[in-house]
């Protein structure tokens, strides 16, 4: 009797795992808006609990600069792309894998925010995710929740990294 609870357990924990997979990786967006896809979302939040923070070593410093020289990168990923970011203010969510890679990005404009068509900024999300790798990596997927104002202004910026 012991056995067979142990093993229902198992298989449940199992099918249980799948299923999160199944969602994860099924037909969910790469980018998306908050309040879309809100089930997958939660999903998601808790499958990527390690914190970009965690991955630098708890250094508020070193995390920092990571967050800001990404988003300067998507700020000039979309200049280069001929579209005016400046006056966009979103809160966002990243999803990493392990590798620094983005696997989705989540995002929804504050209220202040310059009004524009949000698909566009979707869309260069998502061609943004293909081009861009962090620096820092990991051995379990992480993400950062945040706020991001453009255009980017800090003592960071990839001119004095080089």
């Amino acid at each position: 009797m012991r056995k067979n609870l142990i093993l229902s357990i198992c298989l449940f924990l199992a099918v249980t795992l799948q299923a999160q997979n199944r969602v994860l990786d099924g037909n969910l967006p790469m980018v998306f808006l908050i309040g879309e896809n809100e089930g997958e979302y939660e999903q998601m939040v808790a499958s990527y609990n390690t914190l970009l923070l965690s991955v630098c070593d708890n250094s508020m410093d070193k995390a920092y600069k990571v967050w800001t020289l990404f988003l300067q990168d998507f700020e000039n990923f979309s200049r280069n792309e001929g579209v005016d970011i400046k006056g966009v203010k979103i809160w966002i969510n990243v999803f990493w894998n392990a590798n620094g890679m983005i696997d989705h990005i989540v995002y929804y404009p504050k209220p202040h925010s310059k009004n524009m068509d949000f698909s566009i900024l979707t869309d260069l999300f998502e061609r943004f995710v293909d081009m861009n790798q962090l620096e820092v990596t990991s051995s379990v997927p992480f993400s950062q929740y945040g706020s991001a104002s453009f255009p980017v202004f800090s003592k960071y910026n990839r001119a004095s990294e080089e």
